[in-house]
Formats: C-alpha cells, structure tokens, sequence
C-alpha cells in the first residue's frame, strides 16, 4: 500500500476540488494556478536529477497539505461569491427599483376603478423597501470585498459574512413578499393575466429571482461549508 505522503499532483489537486466550494470560474482559477506551480516544481526537482514520480512527491510535500491550504482558499472562494452575490442582487434591485412600478400601469386602479385595501398598499411599499434594502447591502458588500482583497484583517471576514446572511435574509424576504404582491394583484385585477407588462413583469422577475437564488446558494456553499470529507477511494 501507498504511504500516506505518496501523493502526486494529479491526486493532491483532485482533493482539493473536491473539498473546495465557491464560484466555479474562481475555484478553476485557484487550481490551475496550482497546478503549474506544481508543475514547476516538480520540473526543478527532475532537472536536479529526481525520478519523475518522486520529484512529484517532494513537489506536493513542500506545496502543503489540505489542512495547510484549505483555509486561505475557502476564504477567497467565500469574498469571491460574495462579489457575485452582490452584482446580481445590485443588478435585479436597481431593475425592480426604477420599472417594478411599470408592471401596474392599466390596472384598475391605476385609472378610475376601486382602489386595493390598505393592505396592499402596505406590502407594495413593503417590497420596495426590502430592495431597497438589498441595493444598499449589496454596495456593502462590493465596498467589503474591494477591502478584502487590500487588507487581510479578520474583522473584514466577520463584516463580509454578517453582510452576505443579511443579503440573502432580505433576497429570501423579497422573493416572498415579491410573489405575494403578484398574487394578491392578480386576485384584484381580473384582466392581470392578460396584461402584456404584467405577463413580461412575472417572466423577468421570475427569472431575476432564480438568477439571484442560485448567486445566494453558491456564497452560502463558500461560507457554510468550507470543505466536505473526501470520499474513500478518491
């Protein structure tokens, strides 16, 4: 049997990846890098003389152990979903912010028919309050990444990580209180479904929201989960 030191790159590189969660094109960037300073390495060991498998071995030993690199990478994979956490949820708030109120025009109420209840009223307001919310939290967390990437002083993680669990909290917010608002506006409005803006409103915003989701799923992969065990026989 193997020692447990007798690991080449190709191996130690495919245990990272299977430990490592965090933006896709990130996680790719993070391992080629290592891989070609691996294989540098292991190029300087075989030009001293080494036999390939052993210069691979000593490559890897002084690269470091899972347990070594994990951390620092985790780390910059959980700031880089926070990034795109933060552009997406800029991105749809600024959206619903400026043409959320186009999708009404026609209504009933809009013209001369009854006007909702207070109600309604109050979870409309409601909703452009959560995203305005979540515009301002997501420059939050664009100014905390530009931090990040300057200093690296535990208190901008902390900042990083309160700002990303309370931008996901408000996206999961308004995604209910943004469906509420079509349902409860479809119930008043008999020719809703019909509405050319209303239709294109459900389509984008639907799309918008899942857009968002999966942004929210990944950061909370990075930040959460910071490398799963890696299955026996990898």
């Amino acid at each position: 049997m193997p020692r447990c030191d007798d690991v080449l790159v190709e191996d130690r590189l495919r245990e990272l990846s299977v430990r490592l969660r965090g933006p896709a094109r990130l996680k790719s960037d993070l391992l080629t890098e290592a891989r070609h300073g691996l294989l540098d390495a292991v190029e300087a060991y075989r030009a001293s003389g080494l036999p390939a498998a052993e210069a691979e071995r000593r490559a890897v030993a002084e690269f470091g152990s899972p347990a070594q690199l994990l951390p620092a990478w985790q780390a910059e994979l959980a700031v880089g979903a926070l990034r795109g956490l933060s552009v997406r949820v800029l991105a749809l708030a600024a959206f619903l912010t400026v043409a959320g109120d186009l999708t009404w025009r026609g209504s009933s109420w809009s013209s001369d028919g009854p006007h909702p209840p207070a109600g309604y009223h109050l979870l409309s307001q409601s909703v452009n309050g959560i995203w305005l919310g979540a515009l301002a939290l997501s420059v939050a967390g664009l100014l905390l990444v530009t931090l990040a990437a300057r200093s690296a002083h535990p208190a901008g993680a902390v900042l990083a990580r309160l700002v990303g669990a309370a931008l996901t909290g408000l996206l999961a917010l308004g995604v209910l209180a943004g469906a509420a608002l079509f349902g409860w506006s479809i119930g008043l409005w008999d020719a809703a479904l019909t509405w050319p803006p209303m239709i294109v409103g459900m389509v984008v915003v639907g799309a918008g929201y899942a857009w968002v989701g999966r942004a929210a799923r990944a950061w909370l992969l990075a930040t959460l989960t910071p490398g799963r065990p890696v299955p026996a026989g990898r």
